[in-house]
């Protein structure tokens, strides 16, 4: 193993065990709050996540999540939301691009890797591409991500 790939094994686990954004936020918060549930059928990973939108729904402002699973799915979620936290107000076009961009990255096998300025520690996730029975793992949290904001 190489030594980034180490790297990027021991962030995915950090991100696993010391997780940004678990816990649900609370739902009377100012702005406009949607949540979607997503399961993995294949290994059990689920997931709830909650989105808060600024008043005008122009900016996503807090993701909060809660689930269950193997360390990509917790360590992608967890990634998710810090990625989102260090924007503060990320605009929800942006949003978008960054989840069609992860799940394009994840479908490509290996051949297109995340951005590390872009993507944040989500970049890790890169090498999950080659194995297909882990990108649904990966892509959980982005799922819900994209489904909140549009219930949003």
């Amino acid at each position: 193993m190489s030594g980034l790939e180490s790297l990027y094994q021991e962030l995915i686990l950090d991100h696993s065990k010391r997780p940004h954004g678990k816990g649900l936020g609370a739902e009377a918060a100012e702005g406009r709050v949607a949540e979607s549930f997503q399961r993995n059928p294949i290994c059990g990973d689920e997931i709830t996540l909650r989105v808060r939108l600024s008043d005008d729904g122009s900016a996503v402002e807090e993701v909060t999540w809660d689930g269950a699973g193997c360390s990509i799915s917790q360590a992608s979620a967890s990634m998710l939301a810090a990625l989102v936290e260090e924007e503060e107000r990320m605009p929800r076009a942006e949003a978008s691009v960054l989840i069609d961009g992860f799940r394009e990255a994840l479908r490509s096998r290996g051949e297109i890797p995340l951005d590390e300025e872009v993507f944040g520690d989500a970049a890790a996730l890169s090498g999950v591409s080659k194995f297909t029975a882990r990108v649904k793992c990966a892509m959980l949290a982005w799922v819900a991500f994209e489904d909140a904001i549009a219930r949003a």
